[in-house]
């Protein structure tokens, strides 16, 4: 299975239209979770025509009212149980304590995989057995000027959970950073 991650497009403030390299990377998945700050819902339908599109409610959202967005959704896919919110404390800077606080008040089960968004800073990190995952944005990377940023893809097959980060370039998609993790459906507690 493979699932198109992205987060912060802040459109139409940045852009009239996502990028045309963003949504060629999504064409072939079979859903697109996004992570906030849409800001309008044009891009929920544009995303929607390449698959299923689900999004957790950033704090530019205020206001947005449609049955694919939530403040935070848990999902299972593939046996791999996977949640979506648009803020959480940087895995990159706060104990495992405080990421798992979070997490335990948020959502009523704590996922394998949680994507999220809101520093427009992407990367992946394993918070001991939660694989956390932040696209970054297409649009806004790391908060800075209009440009092309980055997006994810989350492969889960029988060997386990594949993460990628792609940086959009003027000729498509490049890979940034890929992990790998060992999460199998038959190892969730």
């Amino acid at each position: 299975m493979r699932i198109g991650l992205i987060s912060d497009t802040h459109m139409p403030g940045s852009l009239q239209e996502l990028w045309p390299q963003a949504m060629v990377a999504f064409q072939d998945v079979d859903c697109i979770l996004h992570a906030g700050d849409l800001h309008t819902i044009d891009i929920v339908d544009q995303l929607s025509e390449l698959a299923p599109t689900y999004v957790s409610r950033g704090n530019g959202d205020a206001g947005l009212v449609d049955d694919r967005i939530q403040d935070s959704w848990l999902f299972e896919f593939a046996g791999i149980s996977i949640g979506m919110i648009h803020r959480l404390p940087s895995p990159a800077r706060k104990s495992s304590e405080d990421i798992f606080r979070y997490v335990d008040k948020h959502f009523e089960h704590r996922p394998r995989v949680l994507i999220y968004g809101h520093t427009h800073r992407e990367g992946v990190h394993q918070v001991e057995d939660l694989l956390c995952i932040n696209p970054g944005s297409p649009t806004l990377p790391r908060n800075q000027s209009l440009r092309l940023g980055t997006i994810g893809m989350l492969e889960i097959s029988e060997e386990g959970v594949t993460s990628a980060i792609l940086q959009l370039t003027n000729d498509g998609v490049e890979v940034q950073e890929t992990v790998s993790s060992n999460l199998c459906a038959d190892n969730i507690p």
